[in-house]
């Protein structure tokens, strides 16, 4: 009898615990919509990505046509471009404008053909002679130091990367690109 009385007395304890927590909850659904409307509305999005503040910088866009109208011929006026070449057929297998016009300034820096560091950049082989190229040239893309090193190994190509990066900067600015 002990044993029994025991028992019943655990079970109606669990059990009155167990009404408690359910008691607090509250019936389903009571506040859940109040609750889903005012996070809805609020003013901060619960998406991380929605958290990084996009740069607003229009280097990566495509130029206009006047824009590249306007860099072609500064390229061509500093010797970066030859005077038959355009950007826009020179650039077409880039995604970024940016990187295209500092590889140009890379090559003409160090004195590579732009061939080679197009290829090696980008990893595309266009029907461009590539024979004078050292190295593997488009197998994968690689960065523009990386590119520099391959093709020239004797200079020092993380300085001339982040130089022709900055020229390829301030003549995008210049242009308006």
């Amino acid at each position: 009898m002990k044993k029994t009385g025991f028992a019943v007395l655990i079970l109606a304890t669990g059990f009155s615990f167990g009404a408690v927590q359910v008691n607090a909850q509250g019936p389903a659904g009571v506040g859940a919509t109040q609750a889903a409307s005012s996070s809805s509305s609020g003013s901060h999005s619960m998406n991380p990505i929605k958290w990084i503040k996009k740069d607003k910088s229009s280097s990566n866009a495509a130029p206009t046509t006047d824009q590249n109208k306007r860099l072609t011929a500064l390229l061509q006026q500093n010797g970066v471009l030859p005077k038959d070449g355009d950007v826009s057929s020179s650039c077409s297998v880039f995604k970024n404008v940016s990187d295209c016009v500092a590889a140009l300034h890379a090559s003409h820096n160090v004195g590579v053909d732009f061939n080679c560091v197009r290829a090696d950049v980008t990893g595309v082989q266009t029907s461009a002679d590539l024979s004078g190229c050292k190295g593997p040239v488009g197998d994968k893309a690689v960065s523009l130091q990386d590119a520099l090193k391959r093709l020239k190994p004797e200079v020092d190509a993380k300085t001339e990367a982040k130089n022709a990066e900055k020229q390829a900067k301030d003549d995008l600015k210049e242009v308006g690109a």
